[in-house]
């Protein structure tokens, strides 16, 4: 490489910066110290984030040993960000070696395995616990908290009431072994590990709420319980050697803890830039700001800069992530004249970021998601006529915003299709996609858009238009995980476990009917083989699912194990991607069985592939590219799509039910109260996490909890709502039919819908407004 000379590097970093807008330029100005930056949606956050690491590398002249590092959320979007700041450095004649990309754990597992006498991870001696792994550490550790504690558990199957009577002692076990258990265990470790917060730290804070409840209702003292799973946890991990995500961050907070090991990672660490901010845990802000601080100064301000956007939060449901860190960062940062707000958008039409800026205003004005609004007041601008960066704000389609009330959900899918084909008709490089909240919305979408005669003789693949369903591809990597759950109730058909595993497989794929499982698998042989004195349930639904269960059990005595995989496939209705899906693993596992070759051996294998994660899927892809290609109509969930966007976005089945929605109490969880354990010890811990090191006062009791955990949903499904009206380039159509599905399960079940209350005001302001 040809070094520049110091006049050539000097115009080349005042043309980068020339070629960025506004807000950007305010990042790539930045020069050490603490910066926020509040970015909104098609701000261009990466391209200022790689321009401000460039300079930032030329002008402090950084190097192997003094590196800028860079934080992403996903792998895909390191590897997105290394380009782009790659494409500077060597336009500025620089070296490679002056930064790194990551995402945050892999940071942290490059500082704690470093040195794994400080941080206790010894990559050589641990395994990372996978989800099924995690899946079947909680089973343990919610038998194990039974047997320790017999009076908590007996407080729970008696409920707010109990008869005393069997059958329902049994159900009621089941449940609580299955599900409320389990699923307590797993909010809470995630909660409260990604916290700070240890099994004795919960057990402290067990004692600061508030037991003052109404005489009908029970209390159940939920982080005690809770205090008592997370203890097991822990000590099932270290006696198995394992550790879990939130322990790559622990451990590399013990390696920064020394002294010595601190002012090493420090000396080596010029700054650190984060990306996608709102998505990071207390934990691991914690760890960047360690890492940023100067190791001669460290009483200083770190050399931090934080880029994210609070109302692109939407990451609640899987992660401990809340926007409330990010937004009091902001806050703090904003004290100092230290925030930046990156509010100059290009990727859509004026109309969209409009409508986007209508919607945010009113959630926070009406207060429908709670006291607390869910959105940083910041609007969407667009960029001005002169902007650098070619391509910004395209025209819009037609109007650029439609919104439509359509009968029913079929008339929705039909008016899509027919949408579509008058686009692509005149553009066919237009690139469209179909945002739904949740997967069985999906497969509705995919089985009518597949079938001409439904939509109204619309038949995509006819005019040349590809039509990519990420559902359907996810789906293939769920195979190696049903075939475990079918051939383990096919070894040990008498286990409630096994069975009702099994059966909620069957409900998944929609072989079987939604009912209660429970009441099914409390007693497997008199479900299997009622007798004349039994009473098992007898409904039509049981009867169905009766009839499959017997149907897997024969094939066990008919097919050697190779062959139940192909048949499992036919049962579950799996189509040709993934028959070919379930066809390789069970080539794997007969290639691995060939010395032993048993039904128990086939499990094993299996058992292992699916805890190790290394099973790939037949034709299956995750690159942004695949989503977004011109030509192109993709099937995505909301959640899915973000940070990705397309020309025309379709946002069909928008009711208060879905958004927001409200949180669902199962029928079979009934017995506990109006509440789910999980949500309620969410909303508590989250309480104290808010409140930072130094909150005082009581953690709310059950029923606060509940409407605390209410509010926080209703705030997340609004940010999902703005995501994804915000993906959309040049045309943005919303419908809410008046009538739809009583729940996805059964989608022909349809009854009148009221439509999401953002929907009703769009409306009303699209007719008043100029555009």
């Amino acid at each position: 490489m040809v070094a520049a000379t110091p006049v050539d590097r000097e115009a080349a970093l005042q043309e980068i910066r020339a070629g960025l807008r506004r807000g950007q330029q305010a990042l790539a100005d930045w020069e050490g110290g603490r910066l926020a930056v509040s970015a909104v949606p098609g701000s261009g956050k990466s391209t200022g984030m790689a321009a401000a690491a460039a300079i930032a590398i030329a002008r402090h002249q950084l190097h192997l040993n003094r590196q800028l590092v860079l934080v992403t959320f996903t792998r895909s979007a390191a590897a997105n960000l290394k380009a782009k700041v790659r494409g500077h450095l060597k336009t500025l004649g620089l070296p490679q070696t002056s930064f790194t990309v990551s995402t945050l754990h892999g940071l942290a597992l490059t500082i704690a395995t470093r040195n794994p006498e400080l941080s206790n991870l010894n990559l050589e001696t641990l395994t990372l616990v996978s989800p099924a792994q995690n899946n079947r550490l909680l089973r343990a550790c919610v038998e194990q908290w039974i047997v320790a504690n017999p009076d908590l558990y007996h407080h729970l199957i008696e409920g707010r009431q109990f008869d005393g009577e069997e059958t329902e002692q049994l159900r009621r076990q089941s449940v609580l072994r299955t599900e409320v258990l389990p699923s307590l265990a797993h909010t809470v470790i995630r909660e409260a590990k990604s916290s700070g917060l240890m099994p004795a730290d919960l057990l402290e804070l067990a004692q600061q709420v508030n037991h003052n409840l109404p005489g009908d209702v029970e209390d159940y003292d939920v982080l005690t319980i809770a205090a008592g799973l997370y203890d097991r946890y822990q000590a099932l991990l270290s006696q198995r050697g394992w550790i879990d995500y939130d322990d790559m961050i622990l451990g590399a907070l013990r390696t920064l803890n020394d002294p010595d090991s601190r002012r090493f990672w420090q000396g080596r660490t010029f700054a650190v830039f984060e990306d996608e901010a709102q998505d990071s845990s207390p934990l691991q802000t914690r760890l960047l700001t360690l890492l940023a601080a100067n190791p001669d100064d460290p009483d200083g301000e770190p050399n931090l800069v934080r880029v994210g956007d609070p109302n692109q939060a939407i990451n609640s449901t899987f992660t401990p992530a809340d926007p409330v860190f990010f937004n009091q960062f902001c806050d703090d940062c904003r004290r100092q004249n230290r925030l930046v707000t990156m509010d100059q958008a290009g990727r859509s039409s004026g109309i969209i970021m409009a409508a986007a800026n209508r919607m945010l205003a009113w959630v926070n004005q009406a207060r429908v998601a709670g006291p607390e609004t869910p959105f940083r007041d910041q609007a969407i601008a667009p960029v001005p006529p002169n902007d650098p960066q070619l391509g910004a704000n395209p025209e819009p389609l037609g109007v650029g915003l439609d919104i439509l009330s359509p009968p029913t959900t079929q008339d929705s899918v039909r008016l899509i299709a027919q949408r579509v084909r008058d686009i692509y008709a005149e553009n066919p490089d237009t690139s469209f996609a179909i945002l739904v909240r949740e997967g069985r919305q999906s497969q509705f979408v995919g089985s009518l858009l597949r079938d001409p005669d439904q939509v109204g003789g619309v038949d995509l693949a006819a005019m040349g238009l590809k039509f990519y369903d990420v559902g359907e591809q996810d789906r293939q990597t769920k195979v190696p995980e049903e075939m475990l759950a079918l051939l383990k109730f096919i070894e040990r058909p008498h286990s409630p476990d096994t069975l009702k595993g099994a059966l909620r497989v069957l409900v998944d794929r929609k072989r079987i009917p939604t009912q209660d499982l429970n009441a099914l698998a409390q007693a497997p042989e008199q479900f299997l083989y009622p007798g004349p004195l039994d009473a098992p349930p007898d409904t039509e639904a049981a009867r169905t699912a009766r009839r499959y269960c017997a149907g897997l059990l024969r094939s066990r005595l008919e097919l050697p194990p190779y062959s139940l995989f192909s048949f499992i496939g036919l049962t579950l209705g799996y189509n040709q991607s993934e028959l070919a899906t379930a066809d390789k693993l069970a080539v794997r596992v007969s290639q691995q069985i060939r010395n032993d070759n048993t039904l128990g051996a086939a499990i094993a294998v299996l058992q292992d592939i699916v805890g190790s994660e290394r099973f790939t899927a037949v034709d299956t892809e995750d690159t942004d590219s695949l989503y977004t290609r011109p030509g192109q109509l993709t099937l995505i969930t909301m959640h899915k799509a973000k940070g990705l966007d397309w020309d025309v976005v379709f946002l069909p089945f928008l009711h208060d039910k879905t958004i927001p929605g409200t949180l669902w109490v199962p029928p079979q969880g009934e017995f506990l109260g109006d509440f789910t354990l999980a949500e309620v010890a969410r909303a508590q811990i989250r309480t104290y996490a808010h409140a930072g090191e130094h909150g005082q006062g009581d953690i709310s009791d059950i029923i606060a909890a509940w409407e605390q955990a209410k509010h926080l949903k209703a705030a997340e499904e609004y940010r999902l709502l703005y995501v994804a009206m915000t993906r959309a380039k040049r045309l943005l159509w919303m419908s809410a039919a008046q009538q739809a599905p009583f729940t996805w399960s059964k989608p022909e079940n349809v009854q009148p819908a009221n439509p999401c209350p953002v929907v009703p005001v769009l409306r009303q302001w699209l007719s008043n407004s100029s555009f």
